[in-house]
């Protein structure tokens, strides 16, 4: 059973059982990806600082490298956030990253969990979860019934979407929107090589939609994917161009007017890594096959991917030879996979784990191989 929201107003009106320090709540947690952190922000954690002793800061999209929607590290967000406080009260704020799971929203829940209780020491203390009200990024005031939710009213409506958007296109940090500690972090990540390769990708995909303004609606991509899987290897590629340029991904692309998803897998597969595989054996190697349709996996617009999965036979020989082509940089084998569990091909039957499938689970995979720019975009698929 589900435990009732609050409001902010609520608690002025109705007294409630308080802890030894006189608050209502142990702990209140407060989910979002602040970027950047704004004063709409900072009026939901002021309200969380006279509710509760402690306040929980999980900041989204943290496995995620540098994008146009992912601009700030979890380091930069957490400069941003204690920064806006005084000592005493930034003492009671704990920041701690939260990495996303792309259509499984089972797995997302156990991850919050697990850095909530890296903060509390367990589950069982009096804890709430605090956001805006009457918000979509705050759907998540619904998914833990064993925790009351506090919805705080969104200040001035403010998003920050256009505050990110605007300063990736060169505008200066809007300082009536954000906090100064907030505004001295972007403008100090301006003077940074990031800032310039966000700066142009940003320019590059504001072109590419003005390309559509006169569309009577907003157009909708498809693309497809391929992941090839052999003796416990990935076939990977290096971006040659934007968005994402010089970040790993697997190979694949949009498809052709007069081609079924299927065909344009195995053309763009063949074009961008040159595998030294006959294309029969390629068609007979198809395993699966699986949808990918989060809204904002690509920053170019709505772009729904299919994706085939590929296991080609163990070979004495090795593994067959690759080259980067057309969209591709290079291409490359990279070790990561020994099973489609590995790469959550599960999600085939159970519609779950398509985050793994989106290529975050290979950076997870084989992050400890210091994978090149990761720091620098992010590398979804389809984004040809």
């Amino acid at each position: 059973m589900s435990l009732p929201a609050v409001t902010a107003q609520d608690e002025g009106r109705f007294s409630a059982p308080k802890n030894q320090q006189g608050y209502r709540f142990d702990y209140l947690v407060f989910i979002g990806r602040f970027q950047p952190f704004h004063l709409g922000h900072k009026s939901v954690v002021d309200e969380a600082l006279k509710l509760a002793q402690n306040v929980i800061m999980l900041i989204g999209s943290a496995n995620l490298p540098r994008s146009t929607r992912n601009s700030f590290s979890v380091a930069e967000r957490t400069q941003m956030i204690l920064g806006a406080f005084a000592p005493e009260a930034a003492a009671r704020i704990h920041c701690v990253a939260l990495d996303d799971a792309l259509y499984n929203d089972t797995r997302w829940l156990q991850y919050v969990q697990q850095c909530v209780q890296s903060v509390t020491g367990n589950l069982r203390a009096n804890i709430g979860l605090i956001g805006h009200s009457k918000d979509s990024s705050s759907y998540y005031l619904s998914l833990f019934p064993n925790w009351q939710s506090v919805a705080v009213p969104n200040f001035h409506e403010l998003s920050a979407t256009p505050i990110r958007e605007g300063f990736l296109l060169g505008a200066d940090p809007l300082t009536d929107v954000v906090p100064p500690a907030t505004a001295q972090v972007m403008k100090t990540f301006k003077q940074t090589a990031a800032y310039k390769q966000l700066h142009e990708e940003a320019g590059f995909i504001d072109k590419y939609k003005k390309q559509w303004e006169a569309s009577p609606y907003p157009p909708t991509f498809m693309t497809v994917d391929a992941v090839v899987i052999q003796s416990g290897h990935i076939l990977l590629v290096e971006r040659r161009s934007q968005p994402g340029q010089g970040l790993w991904a697997l190979p694949g692309g949009f498809i052709d007017p007069k081609e079924t998803l299927f065909d344009a897998c195995i053309r763009e597969l063949r074009e961008e890594t040159r595998l030294k595989v006959p294309e029969a054996v390629l068609r007979g190697s198809r395993h699966s096959q699986h949808t990918f349709d989060d809204p904002y996996r690509s920053a170019r617009g709505r772009t729904i991917t299919q994706a085939f999965y590929f296991v080609l036979k163990n070979d004495p020989k090795g593994l067959p030879s690759v080259k980067g082509g057309d969209d591709a940089k290079k291409a490359f084998w990279t070790f990561g996979a020994t099973t489609p569990m590995d790469f959550g091909f599960s999600a085939y039957e159970s519609k779950q784990d398509g985050e793994n499938f989106e290529f975050t689970h290979v950076v997870q995979k084989v992050k400890e191989k210091k994978m090149k720019n990761q720091s620098n975009h992010s590398g979804h698929m389809g984004h040809k």
